[in-house]
């Protein structure tokens, strides 16, 4: 008597967000389509669909995920601006893929309520540090922005390879370097 098994993939979620990462860090997230994904996790085309709805579904997974380990990156940092700048960088370099959705957020549903609260905490993270700055009060807001748009700017040049020849290697000390300039 032949026993016929029903098809179990483990983590399915799991492994279609790790397939769109790995599409987004090789072709971009324009290469990435839910067929593909499929293949790639070796499950029917209508897989992805049960668990995401469509692209854009996956794709506000995977937002939510990078707001949520960018959070925990910054707060790692333990509220020294200049350390949660270089995580922010760090986090930009090993998680390519998530940073690259996160801030196209025409890409996803950037109004998602899991979206609004990840990024919210991520944001948190970064303005508590800015904070603790001195100056004058009530300018953290123009702060924070100041410090994301230069770590975020840094990481940005970084990825897309524009940083002038000379540039030291390592990231983390290139934009050490760079974010130091925020307490001269």
């Amino acid at each position: 008597m032949t026993t016929t098994r029903g098809y179990h993939h483990g983590d399915l979620r799991r492994a279609l967000l790790d397939a769109a990462g790995q599409v987004i860090g090789e072709s971009g997230p324009a290469a990435l389509s839910l067929r593909d994904l499929a293949r790639r996790a070796g499950v029917s085309h209508a897989a992805p669909a049960h668990h995401f709805g469509d692209k854009a579904g996956l794709l506000t997974a995977l937002a939510v995920e990078g707001f949520d380990l960018l959070a925990a990156a910054l707060d790692r940092a333990g509220g020294d601006l200049l350390e949660a700048g270089v995580a922010y960088v760090r986090f930009a370099v090993a998680h390519r893929a998530h940073f690259e959705v996160m801030f196209t957020p025409g890409l996803y549903r950037a109004d998602d309520p899991a979206v609004v609260a990840a990024r919210t905490r991520a944001g948190a993270v970064l303005r508590g540090g800015v904070a603790a700055l001195p100056g004058p009060s009530g300018e953290s807001d123009r702060d924070a922005l100041a410090a994301w748009s230069i770590v975020h700017g840094f990481a940005t040049l970084w990825l897309a390879g524009a940083l002038p020849p000379g540039t030291d290697p390592d990231p983390e000390v290139a934009a050490r370097a760079v974010i130091r300039r925020l307490f001269e």
